[in-house]
């Protein structure tokens, strides 16, 4: 295995699927991405390795198919695009602004986010392979857990006294258990546990805490829904 160093520091923003395959067919070795998009790379950090018994492909070349830069961005990233939907939730929910309605309104575009990327098949790992079918690039991915924790974590924290928020956060959770397939059901069965808990520290009056666990998807003034009980 050879480790092919990047020259600076910056963050993964990109790269180029088609010259990494090619480039890992003409030296007939393997490309493993050692960070996932949106990662940040520190100066002199491995940047890719490279498994093969055959000479590596110039350094230069394989870094220059890489694009790192300042900061993330969504070309490739949809992580990213989903963690500026929650900024902007959490901003709404901070103290100097108390604009629970906003957040709301957030939380129905996380919503539409998560079950597409539920119907998604992702992987821990992607391996991709040249004409010959022959695997040449591997690149890192991310877990459905890992979409729903960026999603969900941080609204729940900072919208944990916020009636509307609490409904909304629990319609969304309980539309992912009716829609998504039974291997994602565990991770979205935990989420609503710890709204449970976080709602159970935040009202301590039972009617005002029943309605916080209370299913609406306008947050309040929707239709109701009784309270799901997370299982397993």
């Amino acid at each position: 295995m050879t480790l092919i160093h990047s020259e600076r520091g910056g963050v993964v923003q990109a790269f180029d699927t088609a010259g990494l395959i090619a480039a890992a067919a003409r030296n007939d070795c393997v490309l493993v991405l050692a960070h996932q998009i949106g990662d940040f790379v520190p100066p002199g950090a491995t940047l890719v390795e490279a498994h093969g018994s055959a000479p590596p492909p110039d350094p230069r070349r394989v870094t220059g198919l890489v694009a790192l830069g300042t900061e993330r961005t969504i070309e490739q990233d949809p992580a990213f695009a989903l963690r500026i939907l929650v900024d902007i939730a959490i901003r709404a929910l901070s103290p100097a602004v108390n604009d629970p309605t906003t957040a709301v309104q957030v939380l129905n575009h996380i919503d539409t986010f998560l079950h597409t990327v539920g119907r998604a098949r992702l992987r821990g790992r992607y391996v991709l392979a040249d004409d010959q079918g022959r695997p040449r690039l591997v690149v890192p991915g991310r877990s459905w857990e890992d979409y729903l924790q960026v999603g969900v974590t941080e609204i729940r924290e900072y919208g944990a006294t916020s009636l509307q928020v609490c409904r909304r956060l629990r319609a969304l959770l309980e539309d992912l258990l009716e829609s998504q397939p039974t291997e994602r059901l565990p991770a979205v069965r935990a989420e609503l546990v710890l709204l449970d808990e976080a709602v159970r520290r935040a009202f301590t009056d039972p009617a005002r805490r029943a309605s916080a666990q209370t299913a609406d998807r306008q947050g309040i003034g929707g239709g109701r829904r009784p309270r799901s009980e997370p299982s397993g």
